[in-house]
């Protein structure tokens, strides 16, 4: 392969692990908890905050000016509060009809704002959809930074993150353990990486990269440390290997990795029973 081509897919691949390394972590969080379209709910939100920081004037109509992110991280924070508040114990309404209502109004509000922003549409358009093959490394240095210190803050209160995602219902009544700002600490540290997540990959190929590892990961594996190294691996070579496809193939970047990633997890579901004991006869 000419290594023009390989400096090219440097910084794009490099972006892929990180997006790898921090999302097969918050995977395992957000299938336990059962809240599976956290994600594009938060990523919806985050593009609302961005839309309406786009009308105003102080952005200069530029998608990229640090107020659009800082105002779209706002409204992720703002989701983060609502998404804590509603968890509780046997509640009326369930938590992820919640989180399937705030995507279906933000999406829509999010066109509302964006008919009054016609001439920046297609740079929003661009900057929702994500384009991981246009990453640079100054991109890239940036993310590792804000992921480490994210992967930090989430290593050192893991027991506190760990209880609420694993067993929420025996946390709940437990005296000097406020479930409800752990959960807004969650979903707020979470908010911080969809938001910066889905401006370099788009909320599809985010979304699988939350979610894929972790499910594929569930099949094999039942501890945490386990589900890690089964979901960071198999991140891995997906994001390889639909790099390569993607070029030898000339496809695009993104939607090739998420196709690899089903057929990978087909794949992987598939020779499970191989893997499986097989339960004695009868005699």
């Amino acid at each position: 392969m000419d290594t023009s081509i390989l400096e090219f897919l440097a910084a794009p691949f490099a972006a892929s692990l990180i997006l790898t390394g921090i999302h097969a972590y918050l995977g395992v969080h957000v299938v336990e908890r059962g809240v599976i379209f956290v994600d594009p709910s938060l990523a919806q939100i985050a593009a609302l905050g961005a839309t309406i920081a786009l009308l105003l004037p102080i952005s200069g109509g530029d998608p990229h000016a640090p107020v659009v992110y800082w105002i779209s991280l706002a409204f992720t924070f703002l989701g983060a509060a609502i998404f804590s508040m509603v968890r509780v114990k046997r509640a009326r309404i369930p938590q992820e009809a919640i989180i399937g209502i705030s995507y279906a109004v933000a999406s829509g509000a999010a066109i509302l704002a964006m008919s009054k922003a016609t001439s920046e549409s297609e740079h929003l358009k661009d900057m929702l959809v994500g384009n991981i093959l246009a990453v640079s490394w100054d991109e890239v240095r940036k993310t590792a930074l804000l992921y480490g210190a994210i992967g930090l803050f989430h290593y050192i209160f893991r027991r506190q993150f760990l209880a609420i995602s694993m067993d929420h219902d025996r946390t709940q009544p437990l005296r000097g353990f406020s479930v409800r700002f752990w959960d807004f600490l969650f979903y707020a540290s979470f908010g911080f990486v969809v938001t910066s997540s889905v401006a370099i990959a788009g909320v599809l190929l985010v979304f699988c990269y939350l979610i894929v590892p972790s499910v594929a990961a569930m099949l094999y594996a039942d501890s945490i440390g386990r589900r890690l190294a089964i979901g960071w691996a198999m991140g891995t070579v997906v994001s390889a290997l639909g790099v390569y496809l993607s070029l030898k193939l000339d496809l695009p970047t993104g939607a090739t990795i998420v196709c690899t990633f089903g057929i990978v997890l087909i794949l992987m579901a598939a020779v499970r029973p191989l893997f499986q004991p097989r339960a004695p006869h009868a005699v």
